[in-house]
C-alpha cells in the first residue's frame, strides 16, 4: 500500500555473486559472500565478518594472497566504494592461483569456471589503449557469443538495449574518464535476439607491468530481476485492489496504531488519511463499546478470525457498525502488522433492528407487544429480587361500544391516546405494552419502588379512568385490571401473564373499573383453566368433540334449517357446553382450529340428511375464529364445501353482529364471492350490539336472528314486543329472512308469527339433538305446532 512505512531499514544493495567483501574505512569486514567464504575455505561467510583485510590479504612481492584454511590462494583485488555508502568498500577477489602457482592450474581453472557458470558471473578486462576487451568463458556464454570473438566497447554498446544505451554510456564515464568504480544494470540483446539483464561492476587497476586496466564482473540477473518484477507487480496489484475495494482496509502495527488505510476506510470514518494515521484501534472504537483487542480476536493457530461486530465512531460522532476481518501478517524484514478489513453493516443492523422492533412492538400504538413482554419478564425474573416483580393485565371496559358506535378508526384513536397517557403517567421503571385489541399489560420490576402492587394498580386504574376526545365526542373510559406477582419458585413470565389475565376477568365480573389481585384461589382456578386448555387441545387432536343439532321450523312446523352446536364429552366432567370451554379456547388461540373442525364435520353430516317432503334442509354453522376479514376465509369455506359434497345453497354461516359491522371492502368482497355461489350469512344474536337498528341496512347478511332476550318477553313486555316488531319490520323491508331464537312457549311462537317472523328456533320444538336422533326427527315430517293459548 502507498505510504506504508513500519520503521524498517532499507535492505542494503546485495554484493556481487562472486568472492566479495564489504569493509569499513579501517578495513574491518562487515559482510562477505558465500563465494568468498568458499575461496577462504570457510563453511559460512560469518567466519570472515569482523576480520581485518590486512589479516586476510597479504602482499608478497607482486602477488596478493588470501589466507585460507587449506593454504594461501593467489588473488587479484578489485575494489570500489559502495554504491549507497561511500565510506564502505566493496572488494572482489579474483582467483589467480593458476597464474602464481602452476601446480594444479588446470584443476583450479575448471573450478573457477564452474563457480562462475553457477553464479552466472563472468569477468572482463579492458585495455582502453587498444580498445580490446577480454572476456571470461562464462561471460561469452552470458552474452551469447563464441569464446574468442573480438569484443570492443563499441560492439558491447551496440548490443545494449536501445532504451538503455544512452544511460549506460553515461554510467561508464566515471570509470573511463575519472577512474571511479561503477555499478549499473541494463538490458542486453544477444545475437539470437534474447534479452538479458546484466549487472556490471567495474574498477581501475594496474597490472604487475604498470599498465592501467579496466576490470570488472558482469552477472546475468535476468531471472532475479524477473522475480523482483513479478513481486513488484503483485504488490502493485494488491495495492490497487486495496485502493478500489469498497470496504475499509487498515494496516496496524503491533501496538494497534493505524499505519495506513485505503480511501474507503477514510470515507467510512470521515477523516483524511493524515489525521487517521497514528490513531489506535481503541481511539477508533465508540466509547460506549469495549473493543476487543486485535490480538484477542485471532485463533491461536494464526488463521484468519472474524470479529463479529465492533462499533466505530466517525469524526462527526456518529456510530458506525462494522464487522472486522483480521489477519496478522509479516513484512519482508520480519516486522509483524495487522491487516484489518472493516465491513460497514450499519444499514443491515438498522434493518435488523427495524425488523426486531416490528416483531416486538404493536403497529398501532408503537408499544411493546406480547413477544417483548415475555422477553422483559424473562429478564426480570432472572434477577435475585424477582419476588418484587408485578404484572398488571388491563382490559378497557365496553370498548366494543366505541367500535360499534363510532367505528373502528375511532377505537384506534382511543387506543393510541390511552397508550400515550399510560407512557407518561407510569412510575419510573414500569413499562406498558399492548397485547391485542383493548388489552394492555403493565410490567413493574420492583414493587417496593412504587409502594406495592395495590398502590400501582390504583395508580394505573386512575390513568385509565379518564375522558378522551374522539371524533368530536368525549368518550369516558375505565379498565378492569388484574394483578399478579410471583408466589414462589418456578413461576415464569407466561404464568404471571396468565394469572393476571385470570384476575382481570374476575375484576370484570365484579363490574367496570375494578381491580383484582391474583390470590391462591384464583391462581388455582387459572391452573385448572390451563389444564382444561390442554385437555381441549388433546380432544380436538383426537377428534373427541361432538356436534348436536337444533331444528329451525317455519309456521307450520316444517324443519327448514338446523343449527350445528358444539359439545365436548369430557371424560371427567361430562357433556360440556360451549360456554364452558370456548373462553378457554379463545385464550389458547384454538378458535380457528375449532371452527375448521365444526365446519368440516357439520357439512359432512348434513350432506347425507334425509329431505322431508323432498325439500333439502340447510345447516347453519357458527363462526368465531374464522371470519370474513381473514386472508384465507373464502378458501377455507370453499375447500370444505367441496370436500363434503353438499350443495352451496344449503350452507348458512352465522356470525355475531360485531363481526359484520364496518367491514372493509376486502371482507365484503370475500362474503360476496361465497354468496354468489349460494352461501348465506346470518347475523347471530341480533340486538345485543350497539346502534343495531341504525346499522341493519349495512350488515352484509341475508338472515337476521333476533336474540332470545327480546323473544322471552314479547308476550308480556311491551318494550320487548316493540323492539322485536321493529327488527322484523326492518328486516322484511330490506328483503331479509327473520328467525327468532329461544322460542320456548306457544305465546311467543304465535306473537312472533303474527308480526312476521319467518322461522323459529327453541325448546318449544326441540332440544339440540345428537346426529342420529336428528336423522330420525327429519324422517318424521313436520313438528307439532301448539295452538294459541
Amino acid at each position: 500500500m502507498p505510504g506504508v512505512d513500519l520503521g524498517s531499514e532499507p535492505e542494503p544493495e546485495p554484493l556481487p555473486e562472486a568472492p566479495a567483501l564489504l569493509s569499513t574505512p579501517d578495513g574491518t569486514v562487515i559482510r562477505a559472500t558465500p563465494q568468498a567464504a568458499a575461496l577462504a575455505g570457510e563453511f559460512s561467510p560469518v567466519a570472515l565478518v569482523g576480520r581485518k583485510l590486512t589479516e586476510l590479504l597479504v602482499t608478497r612481492g607482486d602477488v596478493v594472497r588470501l589466507r585460507a584454511r587449506c593454504g594461501d590462494v593467489g588473488v587479484r583485488m578489485l575494489s570500489w566504494p559502495h554504491h549507497r555508502n561511500k565510506q564502505l568498500t566493496v572488494t572482489v577477489l579474483v582467483d589467480v592461483s593458476d597464474l602464481v602457482d602452476p601446480s594444479g592450474i588446470a584443476d583450479e581453472r575448471r573450478k573457477l569456471h564452474d563457480a562462475q557458470r553457477v553464479a552466472q558471473v563472468g569477468t572482463w578486462e579492458w585495455n582502453p589503449q587498444v580498445e580490446s576487451m577480454r572476456l571470461s568463458k562464462v561471460l561469452y556464454e552470458v552474452i551469447g557469443k563464441s569464446p574468442g570473438s573480438v569484443t570492443t566497447f563499441r560492439s558491447y554498446l551496440d548490443h545494449v538495449h536501445p532504451e538503455d544505451r544512452a544511460r549506460v554510456r553515461e554510467a561508464w564515464r566515471p570509470l573511463t574518464e575519472g577512474g571511479q568504480p561503477i555499478e549499473l544494470e541494463h538490458r542486453y540483446i544477444r545475437p539470437d535476439g534474447a534479452v538479458r539483464t546484466l549487472r556490471l561492476h567495474g574498477a581501475v587497476i594496474e597490472d604487475p607491468g604498470g599498465r592501467t586496466l579496466l576490470v570488472g564482473t558482469a552477472q546475468d540477473i535476468t531471472e532475479q530481476r524477473a522475480a523482483v518484477t513479478r513481486m513488484e507487480r503483485s504488490s502493485q496489484r494488491f495495492t490497487d485492489l486495496v485502493a478500489i475495494t469498497p470496504v475499509g482496509i487498515g494496516l496496524f502495527d503491533r501496538s494497534e496504531r493505524l499505519v495506513d488505510a485505503n480511501d474507503a476506510l477514510c470515507e467510512l470514518l470521515g477523516y483524511h488519511l493524515d489525521r487517521l494515521r497514528g490513531m489506535t484501534a481503541g481511539q477508533m472504537t465508540h466509547p460506549d463499546e469495549r473493543g476487543i483487542p486485535l490480538g484477542e480476536a485471532r485463533a491461536e493457530d494464526g488463521e484468519h478470525h472474524r470479529v463479529p461486530q465492533r462499533t466505530l465512531i466517525r469524526s462527526d460522532g456518529k456510530p458506525v457498525y462494522c464487522e472486522l476481518h483480521t489477519a496478522l501478517s509479516v513484512q519482508d524484514d520480519g516486522t509483524h502488522f495487522w491487516l484489518v478489513v472493516f465491513q460497514d453493516i450499519t444499514e443491515r443492523r438498522r434493518a435488523a433492528e427495524s425488523l426486531h422492533f416490528q416483531a416486538t412492538h404493536d403497529e398501532l400504538t408503537g408499544l411493546p407487544n406480547r413477544v417483548a413482554v415475555k422477553e422483559r419478564l424473562g429478564r426480570m425474573l432472572d434477577r435475585p429480587d424477582s419476588d418484587r416483580v408485578a404484572v398488571l393485565f388491563c382490559d378497557i371496559d365496553n370498548f366494543k361500544r366505541v367500535n360499534d358506535s363510532l367505528g373502528h378508526d375511532a377505537g384506534d384513536e382511543l387506543l393510541v391516546a390511552l397508550a400515550r397517557r399510560l407512557e407518561g403517567g407510569l412510575p419510573e421503571g414500569c413499562t406498558v405494552a399492548r397485547l391485542s385489541g383493548d388489552e394492555f399489560v403493565i410490567t413493574c420490576p420492583d414493587t417496593d419502588d412504587v409502594g406495592g402492587v395495590d398502590s400501582l394498580a390504583t395508580r394505573v386504574s386512575g390513568l385509565f379512568r379518564t375522558a378522551v376526545p374522539v371524533r368530536g365526542q368525549l368518550v369516558r373510559v375505565s379498565a378492569s385490571i388484574g394483578a399478579s406477582a410471583p408466589n414462589g419458585s418456578g413461576v415464569g413470565g407466561v404464568d404471571l401473564l396468565r394469572f393476571a389475565d385470570a384476575a382481570m376477568f374476575e375484576a370484570k365480573r365484579r363490574g367496570a373499573g375494578r381491580v383484582s389481585l391474583a390470590g391462591p384461589a384464583l391462581i388455582a382456578s387459572a391452573d385448572r383453566q390451563l389444564h382444561l386448555e390442554g385437555q381441549l387441545r388433546e380432544a380436538l387432536h383426537n377428534d373427541e368433540l361432538t356436534l348436536h343439532y337444533q331444528p329451525v321450523v317455519d309456521g307450520d312446523g316444517s324443519i327448514v334449517s338446523v343449527e350445528a352446536l358444539l359439545r365436548w364429552p369430557h371424560p371427567e366432567r361430562g357433556m360440556l357446553s360451549p360456554g364452558v370451554f370456548l373462553p378457554v379456547a379463545e385464550q389458547g388461540d384454538l378458535l380457528r382450529e375449532i371452527d375448521r373442525w365444526v365446519l368440516r364435520n357439520a357439512l359432512r353430516e348434513a350432506a347425507s340428511w334425509p329431505k322431508p317432503h323432498g325439500r333439502p334442509v340447510t345447516v347453519a354453522i357458527n363462526m368465531g375464529g374464522i371470519v370474513p376479514g381473514d386472508h384465507n376465509f373464502v378458501d377455507v369455506v370453499a375447500d370444505t364445501v367441496a370436500e363434503s359434497g353438499i350443495d352451496w345453497h344449503r350452507v348458512v354461516l352465522e356470525l355475531v353482529e360485531t363481526a359484520l359491522v364496518d367491514l372493509p371492502s376486502r371482507s365484503r368482497q370475500s362474503m360476496g364471492e361465497l354468496a354468489e355461489r349460494g352461501v348465506r350469512f346470518a347475523v347471530d344474536d341480533f340486538g345485543t350490539g350497539y346502534s343495531s337498528l341504525a346499522r341493519l341496512k349495512d350488515l352484509s347478511a341475508q338472515i337476521i336472528k333476533v336474540d332470545r332476550r327480546f323473544v322471552s318477553g314479547v308476550g308480556e313486555d311491551a318494550s320487548d314486543f316493540a323492539v322485536a316488531k321493529a327488527v322484523v319490520d326492518m328486516a322484511g323491508a330490506m328483503g331479509r329472512q327473520c328467525i327468532a331464537e329461544g322460542v320456548e312457549t306457544a305465546t311467543q311462537f304465535h306473537v312472533l308469527s303474527e308480526i312476521g317472523v319467518d322461522a323459529h328456533q327453541g325448546w318449544l320444538f326441540s332440544y339440540p339433538l345428537p346426529a342420529a336422533e336428528l336423522r330420525t326427527l327429519l324422517s318424521c315430517g313436520p313438528l307439532h305446532v301448539p295452538p294459541a293459548p
